[in-house]
Parts: C-alpha cells; structure tokens; sequence
C-alpha cells in the first residue's frame, strides 16, 4: 500500500511540474517603436494617439524622422509610428489639442508628469495578456501611460488600484511610481504603452510598495 501511495505522489508531482508556462498568466510585453531625443518639447505635454488608413499614409504626415511637414512645431519630431493589432497607430508626444493631418485622433492622455533628464527616450510597448497575467513590480525613470485596445487593464500603486476599459486611456504616474500592471478583466487585454523615461537610467528596474488598507 505505501509502495501505492508513494507512486501516486510521484505521478501527480510530476503532473504538476510539467504545467505549461501558459498556466503561469505571462503578461507579454513587446517594444514596437522607440526614439531618443536631447530636448523634450515645452510642457505641459500630452500623448496624442492617432490612427492612419496606412503606413505609408502615416509617413507621409510625420516624415522619416518624426518630422510633420505641414507643421513648423519642434514637438513633431516627437511621433512615433508602430502597426499594432491590426492598425497604424501614430502616437505624439505634444501640447493639448494639437492634430497630425490625416490622422483620426483616438485619445489625448495627460497631462504627461514631468522629468528632466539629459536625455529622453520615448517608447510604445505592446502589452497583451489573458485574464489574471500580471508584470512583476516594478518601475520606471519617468511615467507609463496606456490605451487600452481591448480588454480591461489594472494598475496597482502604493496609491491603490485603478481599472481602465477598452476604448479608454490611463495617465502615467511620476518616476520611480512603484507599480504592477495586469489583466483584470474576463477576455484577453491589449494595450499600447507609452513612455517618457530617462535614457541615461535603466528602462526598467525591480521594485516593491505595500498597497493602502
């Protein structure tokens, strides 16, 4: 009987152990467009995310390096362009009501928290995950915004926890915000995520906060 039991033990360990990584809710997180810039463009700022009918239409309206041709604004060399979930996607970082020609715009989030650094780098991640995937602790040399695309986005702070559905946006917080990010909707998420970060500092590092009771 003992020889029994510990073979079932034996089996359902093994069973466990060789779960598929799937099981473990990986939030995904992939760079699509990324760029360094010296100056940022006088606040307060804005991220002003548009769509194009095609790649080449947005290259045409913000020019090979960021550039909008129709424009004489320094702050245009700020867009980045990325082709996300189906759609162009040109996301600006610039002053409040401004527009790309051509572009429809889809949201304006901010005011964007400030930072100085001698260097900036501006960047759009993909983020995409099924319900309960979740990032590690972390946080950033400056802020994280996000649009959410489909699902619905969570964000826990030391100040506590906030929901953003599709359709709708989430301003960043101040650098070095201690933050989790996950999915805490029912279907799978897919967001943009935009960043202004220090570019002298790592992207990126390990952090922990004790949520309020």
């Amino acid at each position: 009987m003992k020889r029994i039991i510990t073979g079932m033990i034996v089996v359902l360990a093994s069973m466990l152990w060789s779960l598929p990584v799937a099981a473990q809710q990986q939030y995904v997180v992939k760079p699509v467009a990324q760029k360094k810039i010296k100056q940022l463009p006088t606040g307060p700022l804005y991220w002003r995310v548009e769509n194009f009918p095609t790649l080449a239409d947005a290259k045409a309206a913000v020019g090979p390096d960021g550039w909008n041709p129709a424009s004489v604004r320094y702050e245009t060399t700020t867009a980045l362009i990325a082709e996300v979930a189906g759609k162009i996607w040109v996301v600006t970082l610039g002053p409040k009501d401004a527009s790309t020609p051509g572009g429809s715009k889809v949201a304006e989030i901010g005011p964007v928290p400030a930072i100085t650094a001698p260097e900036y780098l501006l960047r759009i991640n993909y983020g995409s995950g099924p319900p309960g995937a979740k990032t590690p602790q972390h946080s950033h040399p400056g802020s994280e915004a996000f649009y959410v695309i489909s699902g619905q986005l969570g964000q826990r702070t030391p100040q506590g926890v906030n929901h953003v559905e599709a359709g709708h946006a989430m301003n960043g917080n101040s650098a070095g915000t201690a933050m989790e990010v996950f999915n805490s909707g029912t279907t799978e998420l897919s967001a943009l995520i935009m960043f202004v970060v220090d570019a002298t500092k790592p992207f990126s590092s390990p952090a922990q906060f004790r949520a309020p009771m």
